[in-house]
């Protein structure tokens, strides 16, 4: 083979490269080895230091490409031979420098730095070898010997020691092990990311992209000023909604740890969570806001509110409708770095949480907690020294709440951060609720940490609700429910499928004021819609609105009268919390309806929750109170059983993440890869569907069709203007014509547009009623 040969151990240094560049010869400007390994070897360590492990993560980082210091690596990167593995040699040289377990953390961080962490060892079932069969490949690897003349400054045993005494998991053995690998596998390949980023920045002689995005005092004086001016005391509710910031601000000098927030629906929770989180970031240094929300739908309303707040550029917004993860380089695929190619690549892969406030949902954040793959775990090391705002708490996943519960108490425990439970609803989850099974920690969380003040006495004075049961075996048909509509000019239903919807809103649609919302409109065609309805609401013009779900969490209406299709009691309480939501009605309580359906019995998914719902029903409680809210939870955490609290899904079977973990014993052997493919909050793949609603779309649209990379404020407003639909739903859509994607030969089908304008209708969004894809959907909860 040509290349470079025949070196005298001298020159090595000099002449080894981690980074060519395209069209310039003789190695001109090229990257050393040596100056790539020293930069993300500084960085990781950076980065890692915040939590106390930086001696593990600068290994990490000066040991992550030592494989690039052979002849045929560096052959291939001058263009005259094919890409060899580099990425194994590290991760073989961490097993003979240090003493276990920190040289599994350290291999398996070094092996899957661009193809993601791997399972520990067992079958090669995820698309990657696991770290065993990665550790026996030393004879067949090209020789990198002399590695060690590139490598200068690797720690000692004593700096390798971690500074803090990480604590033991109380819900699942090992947790904690596992989970540090997992940081420090976030600490390298960010540091790997930023340091070639700069270098071919330098290259090109343009500045490195600003970074840093961190709290300043100027957000906190803003957050102070705008929230001091929103404040009233014009009536009751607003005064209550002062008394809680108060209180809460009050408690920000408390140490970080885990908090809950447990306001009544309208108390003023968003801008008191965020006026929490910033006084007490200021406080204890910590570094960033991160506002989890459990729907797409409602995130860029949240976002808009905090931007108005902190400006456009303190906010970043992260969810599924332009996510870049998907396409991390396989294993050696240095070619996606090279010149402009890697500049687009890294600005792809650029989500790595480094900005004051990041809103995010928690598929997007729970997900990436137990995530193997690069682009989705380069974020996580930047969860530490964070207040984590989990809005609406009550809709963690059920199915997955133990392993949730373990990365939560995780962060607090190990990683300074403050995690805080916002919700009307507060699913019980501290340990002295004892609402959950044996074998299921509860969050250590005392009642000194309840941000808000006197949760029980705030349920009473802001009651502002009358809940109606159906009576016992009577069930109401849609004819019952239009003539409802026809009794209240402003009135809100919201059922159980986005089809049940469609066909409610078709029975009304022709009746004054009548109204749709669904996530298979675009988020801008909501917020049209929204807006319509709230001026209407406030100047007592009809409206009467059919809505799934998603007006329930967040979505700030204000109704005389709701009606609810059965469902879990936290959804009724949302529900009940967009009727009579700023006690408009001169003393009278709202009218929440529940009701059975006569043809459209709750679904399979929701039933579990809707039996608990008729349990505490039984038993006289108040369900909008703080006694009848807990022992709801109770009940269906009961129900569900301990099992059912750790039951991702893999290959159609159940698949317990922390006994996975805890097996993984002291072998340290941990299943990364298949926890990666099991963990899903929804277990259906959803995808978006790009709408030309309006001329701003079009044009956005437009330019995505010429320009040569995705401009970053176009895909930023076109994610305003997508619809989620299953994988195989927008599978049929593309083999049939119905959308198109937008250049495939740049993207692939990542951004697909619907063709056809009569497949979007103004008052339902997209149809789905085409049989080749319909099916798939027809019964979407939200």
């Amino acid at each position: 083979m040509g290349g470079i040969k025949h070196l005298n151990i001298s020159d090595q240094k000099n002449h080894f490269f981690a980074h060519s560049i395209e069209g310039a010869p003789d190695c001109v400007n090229w990257e050393p080895l040596a100056d790539h390994l020293s930069a993300v070897g500084a960085l990781a360590g950076e980065f890692a230091g915040i939590f106390g492990a930086s001696g593990p993560a600068v290994a990490s980082g000066l040991l992550h490409d030592i494989g690039k210091a052979s002849t045929e690596y560096q052959d291939y990167i001058a263009g005259k031979g094919p890409s060899p593995n580099h990425s194994t040699a590290g991760a073989i040289e961490a097993i003979r420098l240090f003493p276990h377990p920190l040289s599994k953390m350290i291999a398996f961080a070094v092996a899957g730095h661009h193809a993601g962490l791997a399972n520990g060892a067992g079958h090669n079932d995820y698309g990657r070898s696991t770290l065993e069969q990665r550790l026996s490949e030393a004879g067949e690897l090209p020789d990198y010997s002399g590695w060690e003349n590139h490598v200068e400054g690797l720690p000692d045993m004593a700096a390798m020691v971690p500074k803090r005494q990480f604590e033991p998991n109380a819900h699942g053995p090992l947790f904690e092990r596992a989970f540090l690998t997992r940081m420090l596998f976030s600490c390298l390949v960010d540091a790997d990311s930023i340091a070639t980023e700069r270098f071919y920045a330098r290259v090109e002689g343009r500045d490195p992209p600003p970074r840093g995005g961190v709290l300043t005092p100027d957000h906190l004086a803003l957050v102070r000023e705008k929230t001091e001016a929103k404040r009233s005391d014009d009536t009751a509710v607003n005064r209550i909604r002062a008394t809680v910031l108060d209180h809460a601000v009050g408690k920000a000098a408390l140490p970080p740890g885990l908090f809950t927030l447990t306001v009544p629906t309208g108390g003023g929770k968003t801008l008191t969570s965020l006026r929490f989180a910033i006084e007490h970031a200021a406080l204890h240094g910590l570094r960033r806001i991160v506002y989890v929300i459990p729907y797409t739908s409602i995130i860029e309303q949240t976002a808009a509110i905090f931007r108005d707040v902190l400006g456009e550029d303190a906010v970043l917004e992260h969810h599924s409708a332009f996510d870049w993860d998907g396409s991390a380089p396989a294993d050696g695929d240095d070619v996606e770095h090279e010149g402009r190619a890697g500049l687009a690549k890294l600005r792809r892969d650029s989500e790595n949480w480094d900005a004051p406030v990041i809103v995010t949902t928690a598929v997007q954040f729970f997900e990436s907690l137990f995530a193997a793959k690069r682009g989705k775990a380069r974020k996580l090391h930047n969860l530490a020294n964070s207040v984590i705002v989990l809005d609406e708490a009550q809709s963690l996943p059920v199915r997955l709440l133990h392993p949730c519960l373990a990365a939560i108490e995780e962060l607090a425990n190990n990683y300074g951060a403050s995690p805080v439970l916002c919700t009307a609803t507060q699913p019980a989850l501290r340990r002295q609720d004892g609402a959950l099974p044996k074998g299921v920690a509860g969050l250590d969380i005392d009642d000194e940490r309840e941000l808000a003040p006197d949760p029980k006495a705030l349920y009473g004075v802001l009651k502002r609700v009358e809940i109606e049961w159906p009576v016992a075996g009577a069930q109401v048909t849609d004819e019952d429910i239009v003539a409802g509509f026809a009794q209240a000019p402003q009135m809100l239903c919201i059922v159980n499928s986005r089809a049940h919807a469609k066909a409610l809103y078709d029975a009304i649609a022709g009746t004054d004021g009548a109204c749709h919302l669904t996530t298979l409109m675009c988020a801008k065609h909501r917020r049209a819609v929204l807006a319509k309805l709230r001026n209407d609401l406030r100047h007592d013009r009809p409206v009467r609105l059919v809505s799934t779900s998603l007006i329930e969490a967040g979505v700030d209406v204000d109704f005389p009268e709701v009606w609810r299709a059965m469902a879990g009691l936290d959804s009724i309480a949302q529900s009940a919390g967009r009727c009579n939501r700023e006690g408009r009605l001169n003393g009278r309580l709202g009218r929440t309806v529940v009701f059975d359906h006569a043809d459209r019995p709750t679904p399979r998914a929701l039933r579990l929750f809707a039996e608990a719902t008729g349990w505490v029903r039984r038993q006289g409680l108040d369900p909008l109170g703080l006694v009848g809210v807990r022992e709801y939870f109770k009940e269906l955490y009961f129900r569900k059983g301990a099992d059912q609290l750790d039951a991702a899904t893999l290959r159609g079977e159940r698949f317990a993440t922390l006994p996975a973990i805890a097996a993984a014993g002291r072998s340290f052997d941990f299943p990364f890869a298949a926890i990666d493919a099991a963990f899903r909050l929804i277990e259906e793949t959803m995808e978006p569907v790009l709408i030309p609603w309006d001329d701003e779309a079009r044009t956005a649209i437009n330019i995505l069709e010429h320009a040569p990379l995705p401009p970053a404020g176009v895909t930023r407003k076109l994610q305003q203007y997508t619809v989620p639909v299953p994988a195989n739903v927008r599978a049929a859509m593309l083999g049939t014509g119905a959308v198109q994607a937008v250049r495939p030969d740049l993207y692939g089908d990542r951004f697909v547009v619907l063709e056809s304008s009569s497949l979007y209708d103004r008052d339902t969004g997209l149809r789905l009623d085409d049989p080749t894809w319909r099916s798939a959907d027809s019964n979407f909860i939200v």
